[in-house]
């Protein structure tokens, strides 16, 4: 089950919006015979692979055992049921380390095994880390909202940016790569209208080698979306959020390959909670959010973030310079939302920390 979960995170930056599932089969005699992971949507998932890998190498699956990190699909989408495949393939047993919240799913798959003779049996331990590889598809499938990442760099006093706007590089380039391998592993990135304007980004990942870029989300609330901005040739497409309706440039926008979506709250801003449900909709299990102090401040007023990815720089940078949120002020230390700190690691002569929001995982 190791070596599943191992295989597993070889799918981290090619399987979305589908799961990471790793798959290694092993015959009665205890032989390894076959192993695989998901590819890219619409490819073989896991299972298929293991099955393929074993048929190359001229194995007999019949009365083999599957390790599998994610309960076996039971439903046609872009590919047929692995339940199927594996019975088909004479697969005595599976083991599966976590059911697949996919309500169309959620159990049948394990059901379909079951009655078709094949043991089943759960392997809990290795399900945590399954599910923990699969924050974003779990999130998107229980709450029907993506995993919302934010990241940001900051020097050590909590600086992100000059008072002129400056912020290129706080960190070093060991930490660029690494927040570029974050990007890759995300459905989609998330800006705003600020950043767009003041350093025009592509938000693509470079650092890193990835088979797929992530889309873009641009929050624009008035429109004021440049034709000439980069994010506009993303190769995975740009959506634009607004509030506001100008239907001159939504067609210049959709010219350009542009999604414009309307979704205004009371206060004639875009209404972040349903843009998250809209962004799910459309296939999004990781969203990773580089935006600026205003957007981050309205994330985090509303609750909406649920991890912080934050690389601090060995600098001091002084007042007058911005901060990585604008929201409060708070009256009382109680009002603080808690963190808890997953990991914290120096990447060249930076260091990264990830906090999660206390409770956000669970679900």
């Amino acid at each position: 089950m190791q070596q599943a979960l191992d295989l597993a995170r070889q799918a981290l930056f090619i399987s979305n919006p589908n799961p990471r599932v790793g798959c290694v089969v092993v015959s009665a005699a205890g032989q390894i015979i076959g192993q695989g992971f998901t590819q890219q949507a619409g490819g073989p998932h896991a299972e298929v692979m293991a099955l393929r890998d074993a048929a190359a190498h001229g194995h007999s699956t019949q009365g083999a055992t599957a390790y599998v990190t994610l309960e076996p699909c039971s439903h046609t989408g872009r590919t047929g049921p692995c339940c199927n495949a594996l019975i088909e393939a004479g697969i005595a047993k599976v083991v599966g380390a976590i059911t697949d919240p996919n309500p169309q799913v959620a159990g049948q798959g394990f059901a379909k095994l079951q009655a078709a003779g094949v043991e089943v049996s759960i392997d809990h331990a290795a399900g945590i880390a399954s599910r923990e590889l699969n924050i974003g598809f779990f999130s998107r499938m229980v709450r029907g909202t993506p995993w919302v990442r934010m990241k940001a760099a900051t020097s050590l006093d909590g600086v992100t940016a000059l008072h002129n706007g400056h912020s290129q590089w706080i960190t070093g380039p060991e930490a660029r790569a690494d927040g570029h391998a974050w990007r890759a592993r995300a459905c989609t990135i998330l800006t705003g209208i600020g950043t767009v304007l003041e350093d025009n980004p592509r938000l693509n990942v470079r650092d890193v080698a990835t088979p797929r870029q992530p889309k873009i989300v641009v929050i624009d609330s008035q429109m004021d979306m440049p034709l000439t901005a980069h994010v506009l040739k993303a190769p995975s497409g740009c959506t634009i959020y607004t509030s506001s309706t100008n239907p001159s440039k939504t067609e210049a926008l959709q010219a350009l390959g542009a999604t414009v979506i309307a979704i205004p709250n009371a206060q004639g801003k875009v209404d972040l909670a349903a843009m998250l449900r809209d962004v799910a909709a459309r296939g999004t299990n990781e969203l990773h959010v580089e935006a600026g102090f205003k957007l981050n401040g309205s994330f985090l007023r509303e609750g909406l973030v649920d991890e912080l990815l934050l690389y601090m720089a060995p600098k001091l940078l002084g007042t007058g310079g911005m901060g990585l949120a604008n929201f409060g002020p708070l009256d009382a230390l109680s009002q603080a939302a808690q963190l808890h700190i997953q990991d914290v690691s120096r990447v060249g002569e930076d260091v990264r920390i990830v906090a999660r929001v206390a409770g956000r995982d669970q679900f």
